[in-house]
């Protein structure tokens, strides 16, 4: 049997797959009859139970068949569907039971293709390559199915082996859904419909790296690097002898499923733990590594009985230059701040305001939506929220969401539909600002000192409130230990860097004609439960004795070499 003209495609091709299906509309338009004809079976079916009051009668055969309707449009379709899944604030309960299912419980495609790819892509049988293999996939997923097995050298391993002829299904989806967005945008306010292809072609080639499972392999093992520091995230092993294009094989992970809070209270492991893992690795990703998961549904993760939080699957990655991340801490210090011009300006960089938009009527506007919603109290704060009060603002002014940040708000809002999964009154800035004040606090970079140093002074004038509240949040955490950050804030005090903030700092204290004892106790209130005298003198003469250290260094190296060569001289 030949191949596929677009099997051959290495990575997504918008013109390539558009010429292809131009010559060939009879594929194109009977699809688009396939998915019209399902859906509006669907969408009668719902109007129907409202015009009869039987919708709560049928809301378990209507969830039922809208799980059976994605399924049978193939893995795009799927694709949505695993995304509504974790957010069970935007879906019924019933249709979010449903959907659940589309994370591994689909079904599986036959043995003998499986093991054909298998032998193909590793010349070699599967009694050849494994000591056990199940004889049946424990789960099927919408672009490959998982194996069971145990290599001869006794490792238990996953064996995820890729559905057949994937790419002339998703070309063909993809080339459908642009065709769409292209038309369709057109008729969206501006700010809505001017990304939507470029939001189209990202998400085509981030499927087309996520069908190729040798990127996925080093995917994961760049994670493994990013983590390795941090023994709540695991990673599993990658045994790159049994790998192809196809087929990934890699340690088996024993977990329990995130959206099981009873089984995993069962197991011993504390549902919060791991929604504090989960969300604090997330930040991780965003805001110091820029290498971030950008599909993380509850079939990718996986809780541990060592509390741990597992990622099984590194299909769908992206990466963030530096200068994004710097802006988003930016952006995070504004909203803070209630610096809304700034933040304005932050959005600019970012590409959600055009670069020659008119920010004048839009800082009242965001004070107007931010102010409302942390006005109230940060616990109230959340990512429903925001996005709902955007989306008012986004027919009004002229906000639009670049590609890149359309998997970021993917994946953070995923996120959060998993952590309120396990408990239904998560806050996600419970544990984000907490994360956030203690990166601050902590200075470990020249950019973040830059930043604390924005946060801490405004008009030129020391904010004693912020560093207060800047403290508390980061008290919250369990992982914010005072002492190390005041040995860095110390080293960082007393170096050449920190001339300036010694200078402020001495005004501050004697600022407005006054001695601002008052200010000082209060801080020392804060910190004084944490602190014993003896760990603050010792923190204190490390700091020094480091910083000593490292300026005689540095003075060495400066004259030094040019010493020794001199002395050789004839």
């Amino acid at each position: 049997m030949n191949p596929h003209p677009l099997a051959e495609l290495r990575c997504y091709d918008a013109k390539a797959i558009s010429r292809y299906y131009q010559r060939r509309p009879w594929e194109a338009i009977w699809r688009t009859i396939v998915i019209l004809w399902l859906f509006a079976g669907f969408i009668i079916g719902l109007k129907w139970d409202e015009w009869f009051n039987q919708v709560e009668r049928n809301k378990i055969q209507r969830a039922t068949q809208l799980r059976e309707t994605l399924t049978h449009l193939g893995p795009t379709f799927i694709k949505v569907g695993q995304a509504l899944s974790t957010r069970p604030d935007l879906i019924r309960k019933d249709f979010l039971e449903e959907l659940v299912k589309l994370q591994d419980q689909l079904p599986p495609f036959d043995n003998t293709i499986a093991f054909r790819i298998l032998e193909s892509d590793l010349n070699s049988t599967p009694d050849e390559l494994f000591r056990d293999l199940s004889p049946t996939p424990i789960a099927a997923a919408s672009l490959a199915q998982v194996y069971r097995a145990r290599l001869h050298s006794g490792e238990e391993v996953a064996v995820k082996i890729q559905r057949p002829n994937l790419v002339p299904i998703l070309t063909l989806d993809l080339y459908l859904i642009r065709w769409a967005a292209t038309r369709i945008g057109r008729f969206l306010p501006l700010n809505l419909g001017h990304d939507l292809t470029l939001i189209v072609d990202e998400f085509g080639t981030k499927l087309f790296e996520e069908i190729d499972y040798l990127n996925e392999g080093h995917n994961a093992e760049k994670f493994a690097h990013n983590f390795r520091n941090n023994p709540r995230v695991k990673v599993p092993e990658i045994y790159w002898r049994y790998c192809s294009k196809r087929v990934l094989v890699l340690e088996w992970i024993n977990g329990y499923k995130l959206t099981e809070s009873i089984n995993l209270e069962r197991a011993g492991i504390d549902p919060q733990s791991i929604i504090e893992v989960g969300v604090t690795s997330g930040l991780q990703q965003l805001l110091e590594h820029g290498f971030f998961h950008a599909d993380p549904h509850p079939g990718n993760l996986f809780a541990t009985k060592d509390n741990q939080m597992a990622y099984i699957d590194f299909g769908m990655m992206d990466q963030l230059d530096a200068w994004m991340k710097e802006t988003l801490v930016d952006a995070l210090v504004h909203l803070i701040n209630k610096d809304y011009k700034d933040l304005a300006q932050a959005f600019i960089k970012l590409g959600f305001l055009a670069p020659e938009t008119d920010i004048t009527p839009i800082i009242p506007a965001l004070e107007d939506v931010l102010g409302e919603i942390l006005g109230k109290s940060v616990g109230e704060f959340n990512l429903k929220t925001v996005t709902d009060r955007f989306s008012e603002l986004m027919y009004e002014y002229p906000f639009r969401v670049p590609a890149k940040f359309a998997l970021i708000i993917r994946s953070v809002v995923t996120q959060e539909g998993l952590a309120l999964s396990l408990n239904p009154n998560f806050k996600i800035v419970d544990i984000g600002y907490p994360y956030l004040a203690r990166r601050l606090l902590q200075g470990e970079s020249p950019q973040l000192r830059r930043r604390l140093l924005e946060v801490l002074f405004k008009g030129g004038k020391f904010q004693w409130h912020r560093l207060e509240n800047l403290i508390q949040i980061a008290q919250t955490d369990g992982n914010f230990d005072i002492l190390p950050t005041a040995q860095l804030g110390l080293q960082y005090l007393f170096s050449e860097e920190g001339q300036f903030l010694r200078h402020q700092l001495l005004l501050a204290l004697t600022e407005d004609d006054r001695l601002h004892a008052e200010e000082v106790q209060r801080l020392w209130n804060l910190v004084k439960e944490d602190v014993k005298p003896e760990r603050l003198w010792d923190a204190a003469v490390e700091a020094i004795v480091d910083l000593s250290s490292r300026r005689a260094s540095e003075m060495a190296a400066g004259w030094f070499p040019t010493a020794a060569f001199s002395s050789f001289q004839p």
